[in-house]
């Protein structure tokens, strides 16, 4: 008899993609709870310790009774940074060029406080409860007079719009960031898109915090400048490495300056509130870099804005630079698209 063909062997189930989906499960589960408490300390921990560290504040009046009152803020360890000034004129002038945050004019009544609810209303708050209890401490009356300097607009009291600002902003840059390395735009034709849609970005948050709501009270095309040069730090950034890195470039440029540069930025205090080294990170990413520009321009003729700007052109500049770069590289294969070799097989397995 002629002899049956054995039957196909059944296919035996590889155990490798069970191996990667256990892997993946386990990521998930620790990346999660990592993430959540990383979460948690940027954001909580920073507003559990505000506090004036090393919070420039200038002391004016006559030499004795200035000495005096500098060696009782000194008493706060690590509080303050003291700046000795001549009379209550230079010491006003410091407040507008943001040199200072406040001044304490010993005169003849008594203490008086200048502050700069501009530069932080949660700042001159502070420097008002330290001064008045020093001056209890001394016998002084309780009562200290307080003149704002440079006052924050009425409309905006509290500093809570500018400093709502910032999360917008951070999330507009890394959504124009994003979509260019989706839609596969490369070189030119993303810096171009990048830049285009950061002054647009400019354009629309000027006409909303400044025509509209009259939260800032600046020159109109300077906030415009300010607002998208903000825009276009956080875009190029996260373009340039998705440009080198592939999409996951998104998701770690979007870390940063989501857990860290938001957070870190102290928009709604003063860099100088938060815990060493928070605020002096802060200052180096967008987020907080773009919050003290904007503040300088709206409230203070540009003072001190030199600084924050320039923070802002290196990220901009930098991340342009990473896109162009990335031109000149071959495109990222997607990891499902076969390769040639395995193309032309793929017939001759099949057959």
């Amino acid at each position: 008899m002629p002899r049956l063909p054995a039957a196909p062997a059944a296919p035996t189930r590889s155990p490798v993609p069970e191996v990667r989906h256990g892997r993946r499960v386990v990521a998930i589960v620790v990346l999660i709870p990592a993430l959540v408490a990383l979460a948690l300390w940027s954001f909580a921990w920073p507003a559990a310790r505000t506090a004036p560290h090393h919070l420039p504040l200038g002391v004016a009046g006559p030499p004795a009774a200035a000495a005096q009152a500098e060696q009782g803020l000194t008493r706060h360890e690590g509080a303050f940074e003291i700046h000795r000034y001549a009379d209550e004129a230079a010491a006003r002038d410091a407040i507008e060029h943001r040199t200072v945050y406040g001044a304490v004019v010993v005169t003849a009544r008594g203490p008086e406080l200048l502050t700069a609810s501009a530069a932080g209303p949660v700042v001159a708050q502070a420097l008002q409860q330290a001064v008045t209890r020093q001056a209890a401490s001394e016998g002084s009356p309780v009562r200290v007079r307080t003149v704002d300097v440079v006052a924050a607009p009425p409309t905006d009291p509290r500093g809570s719009a500018l400093a709502a600002s910032v999360l917008p902003m951070a999330m507009v840059g890394i959504g124009a960031g994003a979509a260019v390395t989706l839609l596969g735009l490369r070189g030119r034709r993303a810096v171009t898109a990048l830049v285009g849609a950061s002054a647009l970005v400019g354009v629309v948050a000027a006409a909303i915090a400044d025509s509209w709501l009259g939260v800032v009270t600046g020159d109109w095309w300077v906030e415009t400048g300010a607002l998208g040069l903000s825009t276009l730090a956080v875009g190029a950034a996260v373009a340039g490495v998705a440009a080198l890195a592939g999409q996951r470039g998104v998701a770690l440029v979007s870390l940063v300056v989501m857990l860290l540069g938001n957070p870190f930025s102290g928009a709604a205090s003063a860099p100088q509130m938060l815990p060493e080294p928070v605020g002096t990170i802060g200052q180096w990413l967008p987020p907080g870099a773009g919050a003290s520009l904007l503040r300088s321009v709206a409230f203070f003729d540009g003072a001190a804005a030199s600084g924050p700007a320039l923070t802002l052109a290196w990220w901009a500049v930098i991340g342009l630079g990473l896109v162009l770069l990335g031109s000149t590289l071959p495109r990222r294969r997607p990891a499902d698209t076969p390769r040639p070799a395995d193309a032309e097989r793929a017939p001759a397995l099949a057959g």
